[in-house]
């Protein structure tokens, strides 16, 4: 289960670009239900996501360099490219920061995942967070890729 919140984010962390990070390709092979290929660095994923927008089932199954590429070509709408950056919160707690790249730019926005619903209703953002859009759809990335340049 993954349970998270997503901002827009107000104003970028100074020192973001310090903290570890991912550079990540990631297409829709669908979108409802989710199914989707991502290389995240060096790593290849198949993910599936159920429906939902805070608490939603995500399963993910590793592919090889060959099989995403496979895949690729038969991507549905725009293949999303961006630098993740990983920001702790506090011990238990990760902003993942995305600077989307590419026709998504200058799009920012950071998610944080939570053990529980309870966890993520309680949850304060940092002053640089902006508005959460947890509950619209519209920031989902399966919906990013349905925009055209």
């Amino acid at each position: 289960m993954e349970i998270e919140r997503k901002y827009l984010v107000r104003q970028l962390p100074k020192d973001y670009a310090e903290y570890p990070s991912q550079k990540i390709a990631q297409g829709y092979l669908n979108t409802r239900p989710v199914v989707r290929i991502r290389r995240s660095n060096d790593d290849y994923y198949l993910t599936y996501k159920g429906f939902g927008l805070i608490a939603r089932e995500e399963y993910n199954l590793p592919l090889t360099k060959e099989a995403f590429e496979h895949m690729l070509p038969k991507i549905d709408g725009l293949l999303i490219e961006k630098t993740r950056y990983l920001i702790p919160l506090n011990d238990r707690l990760t902003a993942e920061l995305d600077v989307f790249e590419g026709v998504l730019a200058p799009l920012l926005l950071v998610e944080v995942e939570f053990e529980s619903v309870e966890d993520a209703d309680s949850f304060t953002p940092p002053d640089w967070f902006g508005k959460d859009v947890s509950a619209s759809g519209e920031y989902q990335n399966s919906v990013l890729s349905r925009r055209r340049p």
